[in-house]
């Protein structure tokens, strides 16, 4: 049945491709994401295009077959396929999101579901104990921080693009309140500060600090900017499946490690963020957890944010930056390694989200 079908891949610039690619997955339900690094499409004799996948970085997306040729097992050659591509670029660790009813077909493929949304999202990686061994680098990373019987552990997640007076000002109110901190920076590198630079000034701006403790996060928690979205209709839905999706994720790592607050800053610039904050109080309030929104740290009667820092580096004023952020991460941007990531700055169209 395999010979009857051709591979090939679908480039960006092909329009009569791209074509037939937006045909297929319309019809299959599925809108194109927007991230994606590779297309594989699989064509019948009369080349027309019968299946489709993509990747980008360690997800699989975009997996669609068309009706009409469901139950040939194509699905499983396009997921084989683009393994294998992964592999051979040193990408062994994948991870995807589909809907909740198609779970069980990837489950079969060896993929083993981290946690859903019922009705909404069900992620999955291709190692069936990824998120145990995940947890049990946690663990490991707090066993040097000695905790006092029945002591009280919280929890900060934050991207810290770049790292500010904001952010510092969040992680001490929330280390004064607690006898632990886990500090998670996201590890995924889809900001204008680069995750190798990020965790860098989270780590020296946070070493006075003796009950914190850093943490990634791994593929277990992406930004709004990568997250798949193209098997959900709503854009209000997509926020609320993120949401809830990355909340269930948290509450799996809170239990582990027996975490009962988590600390977020208030968010009067990006609403995606302010929904987030809403959602995440809602559903940890429901598991029992207590979410604490702290109001931002202000600097002349302005709420210090990173998207102003950014923009400020943007403009070219970076003597400006220096009373909102530690005086780490002023430095940071006098080395060459810094210098190239103002550039970078520089050079964006739009360096503040909303």
């Amino acid at each position: 049945m395999y010979d009857n079908y051709t591979e090939a891949r679908v480039y960006p610039g092909d329009r009569r491709r791209q074509k037939e690619l937006s045909a297929l997955l319309e019809k299959e339900g599925i809108r194109q994401d927007g991230n994606l690094e590779y297309t594989l499409g699989l064509y019948d004799q009369e080349d027309r295009l019968v299946g489709t996948g993509s990747y980008y970085g360690n997800t699989l997306r975009c997996l669609a077959v068309d009706s009409a040729h469901q139950g040939e097992g194509l699905l499983n050659r396009i997921v084989s396929r683009l393994v294998d591509l992964r592999a051979q670029e040193g990408v062994f660790h994948l991870f995807l999101y589909t809907k909740c009813d198609k779970s069980p077909f990837f489950q079969d493929l060896g993929f083993a579901e981290i946690c859903r949304v019922e009705g909404m999202v069900a992620f999955l990686e291709n190692r069936r104990d990824g998120f145990t061994r995940y947890l049990a680098q946690l663990k490991k990373e707090s066993a040097a921080f000695s905790l006092p019987e029945g002591g009280k552990q919280a929890a900060i997640v934050m991207n810290a693009n770049p790292f500010t007076l904001g952010h510092r000002y969040l992680v001490e109110q929330a280390a004064a309140q607690c006898d632990l901190l886990h500090l998670f920076v996201v590890t995924e590198d889809a900001s204008l500060v680069p995750f190798s630079a990020r965790y860098r000034l989270v780590k020296e701006g946070t070493a006075d600090l003796p009950n914190v403790v850093l943490h990634q996060t791994g593929s277990y928690m992406i930004s709004s900017s990568t997250f798949p979205s193209y098997f959900i209709k709503d854009a209000g839905d997509v926020i609320r499946a993120q949401a809830r999706l990355d909340i269930q994720v948290f509450m799996r790592i809170a239990a582990a490690l027996g975490v009962s607050a988590r600390f977020v800053g208030e968010e009067p610039f990006s609403q995606v963020t302010s929904i987030y904050n809403g959602i995440m109080e809602e559903e940890l309030e429901k598991d029992g957890l207590c979410c604490n929104i702290i109001p931002r740290k202000e600097e002349d009667g302005r709420a210090i944010s990173a998207s102003a820092v950014r923009q400020l580096i943007h403009d070219g004023k970076l003597e400006e930056v220096r009373p909102l952020v530690p005086e780490s991460t002023y430095r940071f941007f006098l080395t060459p390694q810094g210098e190239k990531v103002a550039a970078a700055i520089r050079a964006a169209g739009e360096v503040i989200h909303y």
